[in-house]
């Protein structure tokens, strides 16, 4: 693979106020940042597993409830008897983003600019055949997970981040997280991002879980150019956080949107909801903050997202 250029180096939409990565891994390309998901990054994510030890990283499917989103219902489970011996089951009004999920390069578009690529509404919109997350499924989402527990070294320095308000996560809160840990960042990596929200959420009252859906303030990371360049120049292919949007909710409008930095321009898979709790609590007792990140979102053809369907082994 060619050297990637650094962030500073990419070409500029000036009426964005971006900057995107359309041909740094081909014009062809549908897979983004998990390009650096290679046969060399998964067998070094393979020395991370020591002990044997697996953390399901992901939230039942049937969660949040009610739903962060209005436009995502909860799923109806029918299960029946096909015979006397034998259950079967389906599931109605399935939306694939409900849950912990993933947004596939096809998720956002970058206005008239197109999606990842440059694709327009005919290849990657409704009925088009680019950029489905089969893609991701067909190379493999296997890499090094490095777990930036940023709440844990707010609370540390006694700066705790609320659940429940738009505190935005800049880039000297990722460095000093990654200092304190003593971790560092490879090409391939999957960042592992805890701000605390989905272990609020997970003790939460029914009533604050109706409010939580009502009123989406939650920390995240800062929309910015700054924090866009430290995510680029760090060489990792994804992100798994802990909250609803990656980035801060509510947003600057100043700073822009994210999800348009990173995914049509940038080429970043973006997992939102991963529940990181349990293995956080695990690299703090033994203070290794890696380990291997396998997920294999749903294999359906075109789809825009995927349940997160992920598995942490240490």
């Amino acid at each position: 693979m060619k050297a990637i250029p650094k962030y500073k180096d990419l070409p500029e939409f000036k009426e964005l106020d971006c900057r995107h990565a359309w041909g740094v891994f081909g014009k062809d390309d549908q897979l983004g940042r998990i390009n650096l998901m290679t046969a060399e990054t998964v067998q070094a994510a393979a020395a991370e597993v020591r002990r044997g030890a697996r953390f399901n990283i992901s939230l039942p499917l049937d969660h949040p409830e009610p739903s962060w989103s209005h436009n995502r219902k909860n799923y109806k489970h029918n299960i029946f008897s096909a015979n006397r011996n034998s259950q079967d089951d389906y599931l109605d009004s399935f939306y694939m983003q409900r849950s912990t999920q993933w947004d596939s390069l096809r998720h956002v578009r970058a206005r008239e600019f197109g999606f990842w690529g440059g694709r327009q509404e005919a290849e990657a919109g409704p009925g088009g055949a680019f950029l489905g997350i089969e893609k991701w499924v067909e190379h493999g989402m296997v890499g090094r997970g490095v777990l930036l527990d940023v709440a844990r070294y707010q609370a540390s320095i006694g700066q705790p981040l609320d659940a429940r308000k738009g505190t935005p996560i800049t880039v000297d809160m990722l460095k000093a997280t990654l200092d304190k840990q003593g971790s560092t960042l490879q090409s391939g990596d999957v960042l592992m991002l805890r701000t605390g929200y989905v272990d609020y959420y997970l003790q939460a009252s029914k009533e604050e879980r109706i409010h939580m859906s009502e009123h989406h303030d939650c920390p995240g990371l800062h929309a910015g150019h700054e924090v866009t360049e430290f995510l680029w120049d760090s060489g990792i292919s994804a992100i798994a956080a802990d909250n609803p949007a990656v980035e801060v909710v509510p947003g600057a409008p100043e700073s822009g949107s994210m999800h348009r930095r990173l995914i049509p321009l940038l080429g970043f898979a973006l997992g939102e909801f991963f529940s990181l709790g349990e293995i956080a609590e695990d690299c703090a007792k033994d203070g290794r903050y890696t380990c291997m990140f396998v997920a294999v979102p749903l294999n359906v053809p075109g789809a825009v997202g995927s349940p997160g369907n992920a598995i942490a082994i240490k």
